[in-house]
């Protein structure tokens, strides 16, 4: 088995680099396509509307327009096609001026992420740029970096919340229902909600904060919320918030009915819609819906979540939960199903993030030449790292793991595994913090 390994990684390769080469280029944020008069245009005189066509349908609540430090007046065309990626901009008159300037700045519909820039028109013929006319070109606003690096720890702190949740579920229901009394599985899933819940409130001020290029005090207004409330973005986090609520209702039972509740069907049932729920409306705000298949994204997003909370749930419960136990029944029932349930799981984790490359890089070139495509290349590095490790753990149970428990968990037959699976559960932590920096990252940059 460790003599294909290395075919193994060269076919994950082969396949990836057939997708990106084969794929269309994906599309970014919302951006500007084009503007009336153009940008540029001289002008006799200050127009009374510019009309701004956007790449995408933009919701005028998601849009800020300004001259002079002064917000302008939005409204849609009477007729016309595209109706919904079209916006007309009131322009009052100036005097006294050689160029209109204006600065927009849009929130993306599907993840709330910001896109700005700026439009310049020179009112006389003499004035032919900013600089010579004596009038600074006003800069368009930037997103605070403070807000984007707290709201990356914070999705970074709801990803782990959610693996340790649905994959510590998982491991109870499927591997181990007797851990559904023991103590330290208990507060790791009650742990886990709370983080859950928590983030995901946090992350909702944060991205409604990072949109509307504010900073850390906008997080604790009620305007940012509503604001966001208004936008997709805003009701898939509202979503979340709920099904962290629910995810309350489900853990409540299996910590009052213990072992008998996790054999239980019916709480079995309850516990998978959650975690369904959970998965999916922490994935839509990602970057999968880019792309011409977006449904594509969003199956491989939910695929890919699946296994990552799958793979280091089950890590943690075993680690911090079967082993110190050293229960000669549960070491052969749980660490053996385990090691299939993790072969299963990484298999789709490297099927849908082949996809999900395709789907948002597009291209070789983006991959290689951008900020996102750079560090999507070192979390693909750190997973292979904790590949190589998982499939030490697995050689492991397959050749000593029947010592192991004849010798009723002997901690000196142990520890190389235990060492082996801390080692792996480190590294999916940092391939954890990789996937939270590109969620809050723009690709393309």
């Amino acid at each position: 088995m460790r003599g294909r390994t290395p075919s193994l990684f060269a076919t994950v390769l082969a396949a990836v680099a057939a997708l990106l080469f084969a794929a269309p280029t994906a599309s970014a944020h919302t951006e500007l396509d084009s503007s009336a008069p153009k940008n540029g245009t001289r002008l006799t005189h200050t127009p009374a509307t510019v009309r701004l066509t956007f790449s995408e349908p933009v919701d005028l609540a998601d849009i800020h327009i300004s001259t002079g430090g002064k917000r302008l007046t939005l409204s849609r065309p009477e007729r016309g096609a595209g109706k919904d990626t079209v916006v007309e901009v009131a322009v009052p008159k100036t005097t006294g001026q050689s160029r209109l300037a204006l600065v927009w700045q849009v929130r993306d519909m599907e993840d709330g992420h910001p896109t700005s820039g700026s439009l310049s028109f020179p009112l006389t013929a003499k004035a032919a740029d900013a600089s010579a006319s004596g009038l600074p070109q006003q800069a368009a606003p930037a997103p605070s970096e403070t807000v984007r690096k707290v709201w990356a720890v914070t999705r970074w702190v709801g990803y782990l919340a959610l693996a340790l949740y649905v994959g510590g579920l998982a491991f109870v229901a499927v591997l181990w229902p007797v851990g559904a009394q023991d103590g330290r599985a208990r507060r790791i899933l009650a742990l886990s909600w709370t983080s859950g819940l928590a983030a995901s409130l946090v992350a909702s001020g944060l991205q409604g904060a990072y949109g509307a290029v504010g900073d850390l005090g906008d997080v604790l207004r009620p305007s940012t919320y509503q604001d966001l409330l208004s936008t997709e973005a805003g009701i898939v986090a509202a979503c979340r918030v709920l099904m962290w609520v629910l995810a309350a209702v489900v853990l409540a039972a299996l910590l009052q009915g213990g072992e008998g509740a996790a054999r239980s069907p019916g709480w079995r049932t309850g516990a998978l819609v959650v975690a369904v729920g959970l998965l999916r409306t922490t994935g839509m705000t990602g970057h999968n819906s880019e792309g011409s298949h977006p449904g594509w994204g969003a199956v491989a997003d939910l695929v890919h979540l699946l296994g990552i909370s799958l793979w280091l749930g089950g890590l943690t419960l075993l680690l911090l939960g079967v082993l110190p136990r050293r229960r000669p029944e549960e070491l052969s029932a749980a660490v053996s199903g385990y090691s299939t349930l993790a072969g299963v799981s990484v298999a789709a984790i490297v099927l849908a993030g082949a996809v999900l490359t395709w789907q948002v890089i597009g291209s070789f070139g983006a991959l290689l030449h951008t900020d996102y495509g750079r560090l999507l290349l070192l979390k693909l590095a750190v997973l292979v790292a904790a590949l190589i490790i998982a499939q030490r753990s697995r050689g492991w149970v397959r050749t000593r793991l029947d010592i192991a428990v004849l010798l009723r968990g002997d901690r000196a037959t142990v520890r190389p595994f235990v060492y082996s699976v801390a080692a792996e559960t480190g590294l999916v932590l940092v391939v954890l913090a990789a996937t939270s920096l590109l969620v809050t990252s723009a690709p393309g940059r």
